[in-house]
Order: structure tokens, then C-alpha cells, then sequence
């Protein structure tokens, strides 16, 4: 198996570890999402810190540039407390749709790059994601859930704040995934500050909410961030893409399963849809590339 095979394979790892965050987003309430933030990137830190002590880790963050750190923080910091702020607010399977529209954007955005070019199928698979996002707003009573609607569009930024990550993240290829950890530790001391500045202290109530921040700290907002690097730097970032438009319906059918969500035709139609749209504007990414410009 081929490097580039094995870094797109990690990428999917993480993929399939997001399809559970919104599940252990819900079991973590009433958690705040500051705390949140704080307690899971704690965790996620010291799954770093054991990685960088076993492959001598330390020594790859050498000439990293301060500005790179910043860039990671603000990425992890700022999606994860949009993600957290969004599922408190609104209902957690509507506003998971919304903010699973990244995989769409990463495609989107990735046609901008060098090399790439929007086509007609681009924009029919966001015109049809898009479409899907829409049909989110039909199961939700504004007037009854006035808070309902803040926490879409912090859904929608954090969907903008992921892609732009991601894509972002490729230009700087160069950059160890150990800078990660990095990320991880700035993020939980932010979170914490923000946190105690903000917010009350809240601890889980049951045993079901400190599993599931053990289990968000663990995967999706933990390992899955360095499986999720080494892949958009490493491996074939459209096919990842393609592969992430299966994360909102994943998702959604989870979080139906266990009950935290009502299975109605215009929650399981809008999954459908933004997963469709996104795969096929991934589609025409595959199908259609262009040779780079040189200077």
C-alpha cells in the first residue's frame, strides 16, 4: 500500500469518528461548550503528547512558524465551540445537517485551487445539497424555539470554519502533524480561559455524560484530528471529500437510532440530499481535472 493510500485511509478513520460526535455532543448536556471545549481538547492533548513522546515528536516542530499555530487554534477552537454552541441551541439532528455542509465546501473550495475548476456538476450538487439544507427548516417551530434559529447559524459557520480549515491546511503540507498536539493544548487553554471568563461551571450529571465526553475526547475530538491531518495533507483530499458526504447521513441515522432525533421525511430527505450533493459535486472534482498553470 502506497504512502499516499494509507494517508487517505486515516482520513477516513476520522470521517467515520465525526459521523458519532453529534451523539456524544447530546449525551455531554448540559455540559457548557466552553467547558466542553476545555475538558476534550485536554484529552485530545495528551493523546498527542503520547504519540510525539513515542516517535520523537518534539523534534518535527522545529522551525514551525508561529503563525501556523495560530491558523490550527483557531481552526480547532473555533469549530468545535460553533459545533457545541450549535447543538445546545437548536435541535441537535437539524443543526448537525447544517454544519455537516463542510464536506460540500471542502469540494467547493478545493476546486478553486491550482489545477482545478469549477464545473456545471459543482454547482448542481450545491444547488442540491444546499436544497437539502433548506428542507431542515420545515421541522423546526421558530416561534416556539426562538434560540433555534442562532443555533443554525453557528451551524452554518462552523460548517465555513471546518472546510476553510481543511483546504487551508493542504497548502501547508510541509507543516508535521505533530503541530497538532500543539493546536490541541492551545485550544483547551483558550477554551479554558474563555471559559472561566464566560461561563458557569457545569459538571455532567450522569454516568452517560462523562462516557460520552470521554468518548468525544478520545475519537472525534481527539485521534481524529491527526488521522484527519496526515489525510488532507497526505492523501487524496477529493476522495475524502467524496467519502465525507456520508458523514451527515451517518449522523442523522445515528442519532435517530439511539432516539435523540425523530425519524420524519424531511430530516431523513435533507440527509439524503446534502450527502447526494456533496458527492456529486466530488464527483466532477474526479472527473474533470485540469493541468496546473505554471508561472
Amino acid at each position: 500500500m502506497t504512502t499516499r493510500s494509507k494517508a487517505t485511509l486515516l482520513g477516513l478513520s476520522a470521517v467515520a469518528l465525526w459521523s458519532l460526535l453529534a451523539l456524544f455532543t447530546v449525551g455531554s448536556a448540559p455540559v457548557p461548550a466552553l467547558q466542553l471545549n476545555a475538558m476534550c481538547f485536554t484529552m485530545g492533548s495528551v493523546i498527542g503528547l503520547i504519540w510525539m513522546i513515542r516517535n520523537n515528536g518534539f523534534a518535527m516542530l522545529k522551525g514551525v512558524p508561529l503563525r501556523i499555530y495560530i491558523f490550527g487554534t483557531v481552526g480547532l477552537f473555533g469549530y468545535h465551540f460553533l459545533y457545541f454552541s450549535a447543538l445546545r441551541l437548536a435541535p441537535p439532528a437539524q443543526a448537525g445537517l447544517i454544519a455537516y455542509l463542510w464536506p460540500l465546501l471542502i469540494v467547493l473550495f478545493s476546486g478553486l485551487l491550482p489545477g482545478e475548476r469549477l464545473r456545471g456538476l459543482h454547482i448542481l450538487g450545491a444547488l442540491i445539497a444546499f436544497g437539502g439544507a433548506i428542507l431542515v427548516f420545515g421541522d423546526v417551530d421558530f416561534d416556539a424555539e426562538p434560540e433555534a434559529f442562532v443555533g443554525y447559524a453557528l451551524a452554518a459557520l462552523c460548517a465555513l470554519t471546518w472546510s476553510s480549515y481543511s483546504v487551508l491546511s493542504r497548502k501547508m503540507g510541509t507543516v508535521p502533524t505533530a503541530a497538532v498536539t500543539v493546536f490541541c493544548i492551545a485550544t483547551a487553554l483558550l477554551s479554558l480561559l474563555a471559559h472561566l471568563a464566560l461561563e458557569d461551571t457545569v459538571w455532567p450529571e450522569t454516568s452517560l455524560g462523562w462516557v460520552s465526553i470521554a468518548a468525544l475526547g478520545a475519537g472525534p475530538v481527539g485521534l481524529a484530528f491527526y488521522t484527519w491531518d496526515v489525510g488532507v495533507k497526505k492523501g487524496d483530499i477529493q476522495l475524502l471529500g467524496t467519502a465525507s458526504y456520508a458523514a451527515p447521513l451517518l449522523s442523522t441515522l445515528i442519532l435517530v437510532a439511539f432516539g435523540f432525533a425523530a425519524a420524519s421525511a424531511n430530516l431523513i430527505l435533507a440527509a439524503a440530499m446534502i450527502a447526494f450533493g456533496a458527492g456529486l459535486a466530488a464527483l466532477a472534482s474526479r472527473s474533470a481535472k485540469v493541468p496546473a498553470s505554471t508561472p
